[in-house]
């Protein structure tokens, strides 16, 4: 049986101190509280700062090292303050938490243990090399049509000219006669974008329009994108006739006096 019934040098700094500590606090609460409520204050912060302070660090002090009786103190700390409990520190004792024992590493999956399908899977799937020609690679290249820029292409070649459309295209101009095309924007239907857009197909004049035949009619109203049907709609072959031979209609009068565009 060990002997833990005498205090350590340590335990004695620390109970020390703790009694001066209750001096102090003695000495300053004295002149607010009185200093019988005082006194008691200063018993019992001295009395649990010194037993938190040699339970934090007196231990493992040698079995020479030893001063004052440890039961002593608890019964002097028993008749004034009430505190019991009190035990001295065995030095054969270890309050210190044991250190817990270090987690096992995850084993990383070794290929074995992947399985077969692992194995089968990166075997059975090289990767792709630069330069490697797919399956179906050259069977899509030989579909692919050939485009090529003709510089003399004339209006039959221009944009909306597409292969098999309905009708038949009317004859175009590569520009207008004269360098002066008509004011299309008179017959009701035409406006500012797709005159541009009927110029562009070639089409410049009102006898150009008013000559076309329904097979024609047709064709414009299939090839004019954005417009389709427009043509037929409005009548522009009726409207260009009148216009080509110098008359007038109620839309033309008013493009005429600006009241439309």
């Amino acid at each position: 049986m060990s002997d833990t019934s005498k205090l350590s040098t340590c335990q004695i700094v620390c109970w020390g101190l703790s009694a001066l500590t209750g001096l102090i606090v003695l000495w300053s609460a004295t002149g607010a509280v009185g200093f019988l409520a005082a006194l008691l204050l200063a018993i019992a912060f001295a009395a649990l700062l010194g037993l938190v302070a040699t339970r934090l660090v007196c231990t493992g002090y040698s079995a020479e090292d030893r001063g004052i009786e440890a039961g002593d103190v608890e019964r002097t700390l028993r008749q004034a303050t009430g505190v019991t409990g009190y035990k001295a520190p065995d030095p054969e004792e270890d309050d210190s938490p044991a250190p817990a024992p270090p987690k096992a590493a995850a084993a990383a999956p070794s290929p074995a243990a992947a399985g077969p399908t692992a194995s089968a899977a990166t075997a059975e799937t090289p990767a792709v090399r630069t330069g490697t020609t797919l399956a179906g690679e050259e069977e899509l290249a030989a579909r692919k049509g050939e485009w090529r820029y003709d510089s003399d292409a004339g209006p039959a070649d221009a944009p909306g000219d597409a292969p098999g459309a309905a009708g038949t295209r009317p004859a175009a101009l590569d520009g207008p006669r004269e360098g002066r095309p008509d004011d299309l924007k008179k017959i009701k239907g035409v406006g500012p974008k797709l005159e541009k857009l009927v110029n562009g197909m070639g089409f410049y004049h009102f006898d150009q329009i008013a000559g076309w035949t329904a097979a024609e009619v047709a064709w414009v109203d299939d090839n004019i994108k954005g417009f389709k049907g427009r043509v037929s709609r409005d009548n522009w072959v009726e409207q260009a006739k009148i216009l080509a031979e110098g008359g007038e209609t109620e839309f033309s009068h008013r493009v005429d006096e600006g009241d439309v565009y």
